[in-house]
């Protein structure tokens, strides 16, 4: 009987094109934040557990992949990179001048729920601007968190904006515990709207009940803005939001937007603007991000901060396929014969061509057609001639 062995859950192997499709997806991204004078860095796969503790990370502690060091301190697998790189600004990029703008391309690990069949290990690429507050920097990111998108060369999809502050002036207008306003938080981020009516029931009256009771359903056009102003009157993040919007649509990327003022995920670590990236055949968002203004005191240097990452894969995933080229020609060198080998192959297009690594012209023939190739090429002391396989 053949012994399995299998992946550990939540991860897979990724064979040729998938490979292929992740790289030219990094590639895409990667290029666009260069071209945007975002700098390059890179943290630990593996930190301390105190450094989520110490952020106010938004990702679960039951979701973080725990290690015990030899001292007896607990290490996690890297769950999120934007809190190392706000560690980083903060500690050794201290004495550089603000704004940073930096960039990452990293793996993260989560502990998903195995009934839900998530992966543990995610390829993102993001970038962070820190030292930037203020409506440029929130327009400068939210056109990046497009153009990322854009330059993967995806057509069908959109970004989602929403803002923490407008779920926070609701909630300040009633009457909560602390755990009552993240259970409600709870409610409307997952859409529970059932629950979210039957937690909201004993505060009918209060002034801010029939928004917090629809929050969850503002999603759409900007027609959305002017339905939560007619529920909660003049509002601060409603009129940021609005002219956030009026500016990106004059710089002509309105047809990518919309609101969803049910984005109330993570209060406490987001500030201000938070924003979702949906791509057309993707089950969920593949690009997430948002300011968050304290992140980067909590290690000593206050600065302001916003940022996004991209889920490679769903993003490549998405994208238009290509087939990987077919071996059309194999070549069989003689002894001696290595470089003209070599120039043939690399003359050709890539992957169309490959050495043979066989010591007869029938066993390189054999091969050839084993591979579905229509060629041989033979290079040998009487020169070059190609045999149809």
């Amino acid at each position: 009987m053949a012994y399995t062995i299998h992946t550990p859950e939540g991860t897979r192997d990724r064979l040729f094109a998938e490979c292929r499709d992740r790289r030219d997806t990094q590639t895409a991204l990667t290029d666009l934040f260069r071209r945007r004078s975002y700098s390059e860095v890179s943290t630990p796969e593996v930190e301390f557990y105190d450094l989520f503790l110490r952020s106010g990370n938004p990702i679960p502690q039951e979701a973080m992949l725990k290690i015990i060091d030899r001292s007896g301190k607990i290490m996690v697998m890297r769950p999120d990179c934007t809190a190392p790189i706000a560690r980083v600004a903060a500690t050794k990029l201290k004495h550089l001048p603000l704004p940073q703008r930096l960039y990452y391309a990293e793996t993260v690990f989560r502990s998903g729920d195995q009934h839900r069949g998530g992966s543990s290990e995610i390829a993102q690429c993001g970038v962070e601007l820190i030292g930037a507050a203020g409506r440029k920097a929130d327009l400068e990111m939210i056109a990046m968190a497009v153009d990322a998108l854009r330059a993967c060369g995806l057509a069908r999809f959109h970004i989602e904006l929403g803002h923490a502050g407008f779920f926070c002036s609701l909630a300040e207008r009633m009457e909560l515990e602390e755990d009552q306003v993240e259970e409600l938080r709870t409610l409307i981020e997952g859409k529970n709207f059932a629950a979210l009516g039957d937690f909201l029931a004993p505060y009918q009256g209060q002034s801010a009940t029939a928004a917090l009771g629809k929050l969850s359903r503002l999603f759409g056009g900007a027609e959305v803005l002017e339905e939560a102003e007619a529920l909660a009157g003049e509002n601060e993040a409603l009129s940021y939001l609005r002219e956030l919007y009026e500016a990106l649509c004059g710089a002509g990327y309105g047809k990518y937007l919309r609101f969803d003022l049910g984005l109330v995920h993570q209060i406490d670590y987001y500030t201000g603007v938070v924003f979702r990236g949906y791509v057309e055949g993707a089950g969920d968002a593949v690009l997430s991000g948002g300011r968050y203004d304290r992140l980067v005191g909590d290690f000593g240097r206050p600065a302001p901060a916003t940022g996004f990452a991209v889920d490679v894969d769903a993003v490549a995933a998405c994208r238009p396929g290509t087939e990987l080229p077919r071996v059309g020609t194999l070549v069989h060198f003689a002894a001696g014969e290595l470089d003209r080998a070599l120039t043939a192959v690399d003359g050709r297009a890539a992957g169309t061509c490959e050495l043979s690594p066989c010591e007869t012209l029938e066993e390189t023939l054999a091969l050839a057609r084993s591979k579905g190739a229509l060629h041989v090429l033979v290079l040998d002391a009487d020169g070059e001639r190609m045999v149809e396989v």
